[in-house]
Order: structure tokens, then C-alpha cells, then sequence
């Protein structure tokens, strides 16, 4: 989808944007031992903070390295794409979960004996969240949200060769019509 610098920044945003707020409330939601509204109001303060990390974390480290595994698995010239954007989503949250599990295990518990253990607790409960809202929702919604953003550019993309092949085709038709008319 992302094809410039821009664009691919941009999708990153969004993605991070809207995960990093379902993640919040989902993990405040189990530290506060279910869902209530002072999950919302306690989700503000920490919420800048992820959201920061998290698009760091995404745009230097689990972007690029997700696209060189899933390209291991999936060719993106030979496969198809939906195959290609599967894995790409798989890579991404086998690289994000642990390393924002990791600063969620930080910023609400607290460094302790007690780390490793809160910290693999944590991967084990956000992995399955992570895979299933952005495999199912996540992605589909930031990929319509992105086509109605770069909608002209996108268009552009697609339409440039087959309007310069339409073009000249226009232009040979016209010129055998001129040819026709003078004889």
C-alpha cells in the first residue's frame, strides 16, 4: 500500500495510533480487574507515552525487520498480495508484542523480582489480542482509512501507465483518421 517515505510514516501512525489506545485499555483493564470508566481516564496519562514508544519502536526497528521476514516466507513478486500482507501483519506482531509488553510490564508494574514473570504474562495475554485486532480489524480499517487519505496519489499510481498507453492510442487513432480524411 505505502509506497513513499511519507505514505509509509503516515500508515505507521495511524496503525500505531489506533493500537497503542486498545492496547492501553486493554491492559489497564486487567490491572484494574475488568473494564470500568477509570480505564478511560487513567488510559490519558499513559496513553502519550506508548504511543511514543511504540511508533519509535515501529517505524525503526519492527517495520523494516518484519518486511525482511516476512519476505523470507512469502516473495512479494510471486505471492499474492493478501498472502504477502498476512505475513507481513505476522512478522510485525511477533516483533511488537514482546517489545511493547515489555514497556507496558515497566510502566505498570514497575521493575522487580518479579519482572520476567509479569513480563511473559503479559506477552502471553496481549499476543492473541495482537494478532486477532490487526489481523481482523486494525489493518482492514487503517487500509480503507489510507486509500481515502491517498486517494489521488494512489489513482495516480495506478492510472499513469494506462493513461499514457490510452493516450497514445487516442493519438494513433487520430492521426489514421487524419490520414483517412485526406485521401
Amino acid at each position: 500500500m505505502p509506497t513513499t517515505k511519507f505514505q509509509k510514516i503516515v500508515f505507521a501512525f495511524l496503525t500505531v495510533f489506533i493500537t497503542v489506545h486498545l492496547f492501553v485499555f486493554y491492559n489497564l483493564a486487567i490491572e484494574m480487574g475488568g473494564m470500568s470508566n477509570q480505564v478511560f481516564t487513567a488510559a490519558w496519562t499513559v496513553v502519550p507515552i506508548e504511543f511514543a514508544c511504540a511508533i519509535l519502536l515501529e517505524i525503526f526497528i519492527a517495520s523494516p525487520l518484519s518486511e525482511r521476514l516476512a519476505f523470507r516466507v512469502a516473495d512479494p513478486k510471486e505471492a499474492k498480495p493478501y498472502v504477502a500482507t498476512t505475513v507481513i501483519i505476522c512478522a510485525t506482531v511477533c516483533l511488537m508484542c514482546p517489545m511493547m509488553s515489555f514497556l507496558a510490564t515497566a510502566f505498570y508494574c514497575g521493575f522487580s523480582p518479579e519482572f520476567l514473570a509479569q513480563w511473559m504474562q503479559k506477552v502471553v495475554f496481549n499476543f492473541p489480542f495482537a494478532f486477532f485486532t490487526q489481523l481482523f480489524f486494525i489493518q482492514p480499517f487503517v487500509r480503507v482509512l489510507f486509500r481515502r487519505l491517498f486517494r489521488r496519489q494512489l489513482a495516480g499510481q495506478k492510472e499513469c501507465p494506462l493513461a499514457s498507453e490510452h493516450e497514445s492510442d487516442a493519438a494513433s487513432v487520430e492521426s489514421a483518421e487524419s490520414i483517412a480524411a485526406r485521401d
